[in-house]
């Protein structure tokens, strides 16, 4: 990997760093709270981002899930079955082809799926807080740049 020459002061980098690092912290140190104080107790943070992968509405195929959270395909079974265990997901059979198993939530999934996804829309709320578009997309761009770098180091 080739590194860009840019302008950011040691300080700068040294804030962004320090910030990136405590703001994942932090989400994980909230998440995990969260539920164990609530009625969602037997589910792991893990588990939340395997339900939030699945959606509501897609009904994905197992392979397609796997992919998308970089998981093998035993693995993801593995987790799949507990989810189910717990009340959260079904495996349904696909209509055309009974050989692909697709992903649903159960009600139970549904309601852990928006309480989740509710947390995370305040959170990018207050990320864009008093931004105005041309902010907006400089923080795309660095988000996407994060994104291809995290995908390149994890294949």
């Amino acid at each position: 990997m080739a590194e860009e020459k840019n302008n950011i002061s040691k300080a700068d980098f040294r804030f962004m760093n320090d910030a990136l690092v405590d703001v994942y912290d932090h989400i994980m140190r909230i998440e995990e709270e969260t539920l164990r104080k609530s009625t969602f107790r037997d589910i792991s943070v893990k588990e939340i981002h395997l339900i939030h992968a699945i959606t509501l509405h897609d009904h994905k195929t197992s392979s397609e899930v796997a992919n998308e959270l970089r998981l093998t395909k035993g693995t993801l079974t593995t987790n799949v079955k507990t989810l189910e265990r717990k009340g959260y997901v079904k495996r349904i059979n696909d209509e055309q082809d009974h050989r692909v198993t697709r992903l649903t939530l159960t009600n139970k999934g549904k309601l852990l799926y928006r309480a989740h996804d509710a947390f995370h829309r305040q959170i990018v709320k207050s990320f864009i807080k008093g931004m105005d578009g041309n902010e907006v997309k400089v923080i795309k761009r660095a988000l996407i740049n994060l994104e291809d770098f995290l995908s390149d180091i994890t294949q």
